[in-house]
């Protein structure tokens, strides 16, 4: 297992770049571990990654992978926003609990995709464009239960 320290910095001059960084690091790598901690005094969070290195397979054909649902507008019925409320407000609670930025549990587009798709099992889920196992892991079960009390 090798490890990696990405530095994740709040001012909008670094943070695109900090975090498209980070996006590309996890593409590339096999995540076994995930710790954060923020930096107060210097505003940035500080993300400690276990991975291991993909192994690739050279000359083998792979199956496409099933193309995700994700939200092509935002144009939202009164019932998708109150879904996306409860989502937002669920996101945040979740966030301050974990001491994470939001964006860290889930982006506001995929909340969006949520609440147009609304999901009824965790299998669905897996269907949406930013949930993979372990978001669903980790989130799933509130996600639905949010989706079923509205």
């Amino acid at each position: 297992m090798k490890v990696k320290i990405f530095k994740i910095r709040l001012p909008e001059e670094f943070l695109y770049k900090d975090q498209g960084m980070l996006d590309s690091f996890l593409e590339a790598h096999e995540i076994i571990k995930v710790e954060t901690a923020f930096v107060s005094e210097e505003r940035y969070w500080s993300v400690i990654l276990y991975f291991e290195d993909i192994k690739l397979i050279k000359n083998t054909v792979k199956e496409p992978k099933p193309v995700k649902y994700s939200a092509e507008n935002d144009f939202l019925n009164a019932d998708e926003e109150k879904i996306l409320d409860a989502l937002k407000l669920w996101r945040s609670e979740k966030a301050r609990e974990q001491n994470l930025p939001t964006y860290f549990i889930a982006s506001n587009k995929e909340l969006v995709s949520v609440a147009k798709y609304k999901p009824a099992k965790r299998e669905e889920l897996l269907e949406i464009k930013g949930f993979g196992k372990h978001k669903i892991e980790n989130y799933g079960e509130e996600i639905l239960e949010i989706l079923e009390s509205i």
